[in-house]
């Protein structure tokens, strides 16, 4: 009797143990499956479409995810400078940011074709590119080399040609002045005699009010009417013929990426597609408002003359074919955007209304 009340006790306890055990593992395994990664932005949530977007993302994606995908989000310079978030990102420093890829430009040439090409793709042809064409996939084979992961998560419409504290009638008014200017629209401006320099947005009203640019370009209506360029500089050029459109990624550390599972991924992925959508809506309806508002408070907005815009296509391609012979990526990515926009022309063409019927 009392060695059957021993083994049944013993029993008993070895169940409980296996019972504890299995949980354990069982919760070990729930944990190790719950993805926590820090992510800094190169906006502030504060700047309308260009900022505000992607705290929305990852509060979506925690929501869905039942709370198991927290990605949180970090206002810039908090983490890393803002033009170095691929680095921090390459590095492990961060495990993901959000950022424009033509900031990479001096290091991975290829990166602003990614971004935005001056006179090329609308926000709906470069989507179409991305996720119909090669665009995804050849950006993955670019950036996979640099140990990111890249995911399309914003977008918005196009920028303004800029703000400039004098009237420019003529490519000879561009000559000397000090700019503040990124991706290629940068050295084309340069190649016309400007004096160019890439300032996080956060610095630029500063540099404008003290006399250190003369000119900016930096985003849409809404935003600079937020970063106050109207105050210190007068005339607002459009259209934006350098950034027809502005894409924006979430950059994640190629190794915490492939760590997490197939399911987690495909959930980030319609996060992000979500985040485009949502992205190009707000960017689109805010900007109209914000134009009349910026007009009512003096600023004057000026169209460029089409024999300034036709000297800068010039100019841009000139720009680019050099590049592309620099360049065995950029070549690769620039042809292949040619390629696509030769055949989705003809629909362009004779698909849409004129934009002045």
């Amino acid at each position: 009797m009392q060695l059957h009340g021993t083994s049944s006790l013993s029993s008993r306890a070895l169940a409980k143990v296996l019972i504890v055990a299995t949980l354990t593992c069982a919760g070990a395994a729930q944990a190790a499956d719950k993805v926590r990664w820090k992510m800094q932005a190169a906006y502030g949530s504060n700047l309308p479409a260009l900022g505000d977007t992607i705290p929305g993302v990852m509060e979506s994606l925690n929501k869905a995810s039942g709370g198991r995908i927290m990605i949180k989000h970090y206002e810039p310079n908090k983490l890393a400078p803002t033009l170095d978030i691929t680095e921090a990102v390459k590095s492990g420093k961060i495990e993901a940011g959000y950022t424009w890829l033509g900031y990479d430009q001096g290091r991975i040439a290829s990166s602003v074709l990614f971004s935005s090409v001056p006179f090329g793709m609308e926000p709906w042809e470069y989507i179409a590119w991305w996720y119909e064409s090669e665009g995804r996939q050849m950006a993955e084979n670019i950036y996979h080399r640099d140990n990111i992961h890249p995911v399309l998560c914003g977008l918005t419409g196009p920028e303004t040609a800029g703000w400039f504290k004098k009237e420019i009638n003529e490519l000879e008014d561009i000559k000397g002045l000090k700019v503040r200017f990124a991706g290629i629209g940068g050295q084309i401006m340069q190649d016309l005699g400007a004096s160019v320099t890439v300032l996080p947005g956060g610095e630029i009203f500063q540099a404008l009010e003290k006399g250190a640019i003369d000119a900016t370009e930096f985003s849409l209506p809404a935003v600079d009417q937020k970063l106050g360029f109207n105050k210190v500089a007068k005339y607002n050029y459009f259209p934006g013929w350098h950034q027809p459109h502005s894409a924006f990624h979430l950059v994640v550390n190629k190794q915490e990426w492939d760590a997490i599972s197939d399911g987690d991924k495909e959930m980030i992925n319609m996060a992000c597609q979500a985040g485009v959508t949502r992205d190009l809506a707000r960017s689109e309806a805010i900007q109209g408002r914000a134009m009349e508002q910026l007009e009512a408070d003096g600023a004057a907005a000026r169209r460029l003359p089409e024999n300034i815009l036709r000297s800068l296509q010039e100019v841009t391609k000139k720009v680019l074919d050099a590049e592309a012979a620099k360049d065995a990526d950029f070549k690769k990515v620039y042809e292949n955007q040619l390629a696509f926009g030769a055949q989705y022309k003809r629909w362009k063409q004779l698909g849409y209304l004129p934009r002045d019927f």
